[in-house]
Formats: structure tokens, C-alpha cells, sequence
């Protein structure tokens, strides 16, 4: 609570929740602290992980069905009568994307969802996806740790005028230069699931926060304030959103922005790529 109160002193106004995180306390939680601050809040959410026709399993569900469900259960526990962007989390391969992005025109028309987006989709699918209801935003993975996107999918966005939210922007800890070994990490921490954090391969990895943790030195700043400058350096339609829990970590990702030289901006841009997956399942993802 105190950090999210903290973010909107800042003058940080995207919130973004997905019903997957921590499930339904969180946004509880999140509707609680934004309960008299809510004209201050571009608030976002997901649906389409949870089914809640299927007693709320936790399976991709992207039917009209599941999403009437989804977004009243939103609205309720987030406290407030319309979300500003709502996103698909993934893509359901047994449901076309026509049948899902067109069942959400009618929550705009009743005022229920101001703007629509996707997450994780393949450009087709955002390309069908987009000629059925304009999207605002497409939410990926997008870092010096993940660097997907720049191939088709940030360019077709640009054609389409779309937006890109990039969530994990500081490659889940790891560009802070904080993480050293998979010994750092909890029991259940997601991580452990992760290719990339094997400790074969973030070993190979840590030359990534090494030239990160270099220009850092070089201008002054933390590993993670350097690695959201060359995000938002890569064009002005780019939202990070940078998670944490912690008030000191948010005021360090909110500093005033680190201005990066050409050179700089070119070095890391040289980063070899990691080595590993980013998900366990990577059929998850771009479909």
C-alpha cells in the first residue's frame, strides 16, 4: 500500500494488475489503494488466465463467456466501475481471436473498459485482433534481457499504431546486477522455472549486467536506472512497468531519467543475447 501510494506522489499513473497475480487479494489490495486516488490512475488489468468456467482454474480461457465473468469480478474487487485498459493475458488457441476482441466493443460501449490490448501475441494474431476493435496496447516482455519484439512485433505495431506496454523491463531482477546465483532465490520463486536463470546458463548470462553495470559506473547511476533508460531511449510509445514491493526500489526506478550517449546506447544495444528460453513453455507466448 505504501508503495503504490508513494508511485502516485511520484506522478506514476499506469497501474497495471492481471487476475493471475496473486490471484484475487491482489487486486484487492491494489482497489483499497487507489480507493480515493482513482482519477489519478490509468488502471490495467488482464483477463484470460483464470477461467472462471471452470471453477477458476488457472487455464487460458478466451471466450466471451469467461471474459462477461472476468471483467465484473475486475470491477468488483478493483472498486471501481471501468477499467482504462484491459488486455487479453494470452492469447486461447481454442477460441479465434475474432470471437474474444469482438465480444469487447460492447464493454466500451457500456463505459465498462475505456481501451483494449492483448499480451504476449503473435502478429497475426494482433493484426486479426486489431481489424475486428482498434488496440491500444500490446503488452510483452521487452529488455536488454529480452529483446524479442524488435523483430516483427514492435515494428507492426508502429505500421498499426499500437502501443507497447513492456512488463519484467528490468529482466526479473536480473539487470539490476543483484543476482549472482540461483542460490539467491526462494523455494517457490518463479525463477527456478526459468531456462535462463539454469546456473549453466547464468553464468554465460552475467556478460549481459556486466556491460549494464559499466555504463552505470560511467554515468553515475544503478544497473536498473541504466537499463530503463535504454528502454525508454528506444522510442516514446514504449511504457515500462518495473515491479517491486519495496518504496526505496520504486524511487530508484523513478529517478529522473539517466541520459544515455549514442555510444553508450550502442554498447548495449551490442549485448550478445541470452542464452536459454524465457519461459519454461514457450508456447505460451507469440501465438
Amino acid at each position: 500500500m505504501r508503495t503504490i501510494h508513494r508511485a502516485l506522489d511520484l506522478g506514476i499513473t499506469l497501474i497495471d494488475t492481471a487476475e493471475v497475480y496473486g490471484l484475487y487479494p491482489n487486486k484487492e489490495l491494489v482497489g483499497r489503494a487507489i480507493a480515493d486516488r482513482r482519477d489519478q490512475v490509468v488502471l490495467a488489468t488482464t483477463f484470460g488466465i483464470i477461467s472462471h468456467r471452470h471453477g477458476d482454474a488457472q487455464q487460458v480461457d478466451g471466450t466471451p463467456e469467461n471474459l462477461r465473468v472476468a471483467v465484473e469480478g475486475s470491477l468488483r474487487r478493483l472498486g471501481t466501475d471501468h477499467l482504462d485498459l484491459y488486455y487479453q493475458h494470452r492469447v486461447d488457441p481454442a477460441t479465434p481471436i475474432e470471437e474474444t476482441v469482438g465480444a469487447l466493443p460492447e464493454l466500451v460501449e457500456e463505459g465498462k473498459v475505456r481501451h483494449i490490448g492483448l499480451s504476449e501475441a503473435a502478429p497475426e494474431a494482433i493484426r486479426r485482433a486489431h481489424a475486428v476493435h482498434p488496440l491500444t496496447a500490446l503488452q510483452s516482455e521487452y529488455s536488454l534481457w529480452t529483446r524479442d519484439p524488435e523483430a516483427e512485433v514492435l515494428p507492426l505495431l508502429r505500421e498499426l499504431g499500437i502501443g507497447l506496454v513492456a512488463y519484467s523491463p528490468l529482466g526479473r531482477g536480473f539487470l539490476t546486477g543483484q543476482i549472482r546465483s540461483m542460490d539467491q532465490f526462494d523455494a517457490g520463486d518463479f525463477r527456478n522455472s526459468i531456462p535462463r536463470f539454469d546456473q549453466g546458463n547464468l553464468d554465460r548470462n552475467l556478460r549481459i549486467v556486466d556491460e549494464v553495470e559499466a555504463v552505470a559506473r560511467e554515468v553515475g547511476a544503478t544497473p536498473a536506472q541504466v537499463a530503463l533508460a535504454w528502454l525508454l531511449a528506444q522510442g516514446n510509445d514504449i511504457a515500462p512497468i518495473p515491479g517491486t514491493r519495496q518504496v526505496s526500489r520504486l524511487e530508484e526506478n523513478a529517478a529522473d531519467r539517466v541520459e544515455l550517449t549514442a555510444d553508450q546506447l550502442a554498447r548495449l544495444a551490442a549485448i550478445p543475447r541470452p542464452v536459454g528460453d524465457r519461459y519454461a513453455d514457450m508456447a505460451w507466448v507469440n501465438r
